[in-house]
């Protein structure tokens, strides 16, 4: 049987796409599973971008194609990456989600598994917010929430800083890029 999983991300430094291509490694241990990787549309100007050093990092995933709504449809499960803008998804995440009322309206998404993962400039920087308020979105479109369970040991460890929560997988990158 054939899963079709296709991962839809935002990166703006590239910390994101890593983590994409970290999900779609692990997803691809699983035989019969079509991944693959996404990214939303920009909506910061070029030339900030360029003066914040993002445009010369984005040219390492300029290879990945745009997310369409018809790669939400046609998936069985959906993974959704994004940096956290104050404790909330980025903007061009929730642009691209909020283009969805169509595929709400006619539930095509019902019943889909859907994740979440994400990353934070610091450390309370709102890893955990970010990924539960984006499960609002996905709640509100009837599909299958998975985090992380706790038998993932990592998540106890308290010897060191580091991301991973039962929402979702999580990581700390420096905010400079």
């Amino acid at each position: 049987m054939s899963v079709k999983i296709n991962i839809i991300f935002y990166s703006m430094y590239g910390h994101v796409y890593q983590m994409a291509e970290a999900v779609a490694k692990g997803a691809r241990r699983y035989q019969g599973a079509e991944v693959n990787l996404y990214q939303v549309s920009e909506l910061v100007p070029k030339d900030v971008l360029e003066n914040s050093g993002a445009l010369k990092a984005k040219e390492t995933f300029a290879h990945i194609p745009t997310a369409t709504l018809d790669h939400l449809e046609k998936a069985d499960a959906l993974i959704f990456g994004t940096p956290t803008r104050f404790g909330n998804m980025c903007a061009q995440m929730r642009n691209f989600l909020d283009q969805t009322s169509g595929l709400w309206l006619k539930g095509a998404l019902v019943g889909k598994v859907g994740s979440v993962f994400a990353s934070t400039a610091s450390q309370h920087g709102g890893q955990e917010t970010t990924i539960t308020s984006f499960h609002t979105t996905l709640m509100h479109h009837g599909m299958i929430i998975v985090g992380v369970p706790y038998t993932e040991q990592r998540l106890l460890n308290m010897d060191e800083i580091t991301g991973g929560t039962p929402y979702g997988a999580s990581t700390l990158a420096d905010g400079d890029g």
